[in-house]
C-alpha cells in the first residue's frame, strides 16, 4: 500500500513540475529566449556577475551546454565574459543591454507564473514550502 502511494506521489510531483516548466517555457519563448538563455539572464540579474562554475551550479546547466548558451547570449550583446584575477576563471556578467533585458523580461515572466497561482493564499504557499523543504531534505539525505 505504501509503495503504491509513494509511486502516485512521485508521479504527481513529476507531472506538476512538467506542467510548471511547460507554462514557464511558453512565457520565456514569447520573450525570444530559450529556457537556458533566460535561466542565465535571470541568474545574473541583480548581481555583479559570477564565474562560469558558479553560474553552472546555480542554473544546473551542464558545462557543455553552458558554453553554447553563453556564446549565443554574447553574440546578442547580452553578456560579456572576462578573465578574473585568477586567469583560469572566466567571469560572466550582463552587459547594459542584458541588464535592460533582465529588467524588462524578468517581472513579466514572474508575473505570468504568479498568475497561475491565483487560488493560492499565503497559508497555501507556507504549507507547500514546508512539504517541499521536507522533501528536499529527504532527497539530500538519500544522496549521502
Amino acid at each position: 500500500m505504501l509503495e503504491k502511494r509513494y509511486l502516485r506521489s512521485i508521479r504527481l510531483l513529476a507531472e506538476c513540475m512538467q506542467l510548471f516548466e511547460k507554462g514557464s517555457s511558453r512565457r520565456v519563448r514569447a520573450m525570444g529566449f530559450t529556457d537556458s538563455q533566460f535561466d542565465i539572464i535571470a541568474t545574473l540579474g541583480n548581481t555583479p556577475g559570477m564565474t562560469c562554475k558558479e553560474l553552472g551550479e546555480k542554473t544546473l546547466i551542464t558545462k557543455g551546454t553552458l558554453t553554447g548558451v553563453l556564446d549565443r547570449l554574447e553574440s546578442k550583446g547580452l553578456i560579456q565574459r572576462e578573465r578574473g584575477d585568477d586567469r583560469r576563471q572566466l567571469w560572466v556578467k550582463l552587459t547594459a543591454a542584458g541588464e535592460r533585458c533582465f529588467a524588462d523580461a524578468f517581472p513579466i515572466v514572474v508575473a505570468g507564473g504568479r498568475a497561475v497561482f491565483t487560488d493560492y493564499q499565503s497559508e497555501d504557499f507556507e504549507a507547500l514550502e514546508l512539504q517541499l523543504q521536507k522533501l528536499k531534505l529527504t532527497l539530500e539525505r538519500g544522496l549521502k
